[in-house]
């Protein structure tokens, strides 16, 4: 019997975990794994689970949003052995499984767990911190954690819109100097205005789905040791605000108002303090920060 350690986030999404739970457990029951279940009983309980779990499990399997996630590999990395994780979504935008290609049913996406292929997947590591697919500042970023899992339960996607709108009247921008390490290790320098910027290693962002995508034409690869980066210029009259908010709604990158460039690493200096989110939770406030690729840290289960 393989050992697998099962962490849950009983509170993501719907709370849907608690209707599939015995379901799942049989599943991985039945192809060969001896299970421990564990509930998660807050935020960051995730990361010390992990950070602490046995180095017998063979696999961690969790079940949550994209926000437990990530605490789970952010808890792998800090350990400093790396387990095989399984990840059954159950949150409420799921976003990094839908880059996966994740089953939105979960006893689907179990399967995959257990009778599917690894995947060695890149990671991204903010100055001490971890993120799994988005490190994003600016305008909107607050609206991951500033809307309530009720409204997030209830609305989805719209419940994204419904928030942002209000930031709308008070833009904000920031001025930033960027240093960006190429893939061939060519180094750049961007220094601008901005009032939305993320880093990211994903097809899919919250509402702004295959933004990156529609950029890069396609050439995206979660394994690449590369992120895909895209910062949005202040706009300097109501008119290039429209014209940024029309190419956002039609996932669409008009360059004319945007930086786009892949990077291995970065390094990010403001004059102010900006808060930033990680994996769509706060991830502080900085005046610097360096944003490094860990090409393929994490062997994640994916359909094969």
């Amino acid at each position: 019997m393989k050992k697998a350690l099962f962490i849950i986030n009983p509170h993501s999404g719907k709370g849907l975990i608690k209707n599939h739970l015995l379901g799942i457990v049989d599943i991985l029951v039945k192809n060969g794994c001896e299970v421990t279940v564990y509930p998660t009983q807050g935020r960051g309980d995730a990361s010390r689970a992990m950070r602490e779990r046995d180095r017998s499990y063979e696999l961690v399997v969790c079940s949550g949003g994209d926000g437990t996630l990530d605490e789970i590999v952010t808890g792998m990395m800090q350990s400093g052995f790396k387990t095989t994780i399984g990840y059954i979504p159950a949150g409420s935008t799921n976003d990094f499984a839908n880059s996966l290609r994740l089953s939105s049913s979960m006893s689907t996406a179990a399967e995959a767990v257990v009778s599917g292929t690894v995947f060695p997947c890149d990671v991204g590591r903010f100055n001490e911190d971890i993120f799994v697919y988005i490190a994003a500042f600016g305008l909107f970023t607050e609206v991951s954690y500033g809307t309530r899992q009720e409204m997030k339960n209830m609305l989805g996607h719209m419940a994204y819109i419904l928030e942002g709108v209000k930031h709308l009247q008070n833009i904000k921008s920031y001025h930033m100097k960027v240093t960006n390490v190429s893939e061939t290790g060519e180094t750049t320098v961007i220094e601008d205005e901005f009032i939305y910027g993320m880093i990211t290693n994903s097809y899919s962002v919250g509402g702004f789905k295959s933004i990156a995508g529609n950029v890069f034409k396609g050439k995206i690869a979660l394994n690449d040791g590369l992120f895909e980066v895209t910062l949005i210029k202040m706009p300097k009259n109501p008119m290039e605000l429209n014209s940024i908010l029309a190419a956002l709604a039609i996932q669409n990158i008009d360059t004319e108002y945007m930086y786009s460039f892949k990077s291995s690493r970065l390094l990010i200096e403001s004059k102010e303090e900006v808060a930033w989110t990680l994996d769509g939770e706060f991830g502080g406030k900085h005046k610097e920060v360096t944003l490094i690729n860990e090409k393929q840290a994490m062997d994640i289960m994916v359909k094969e």
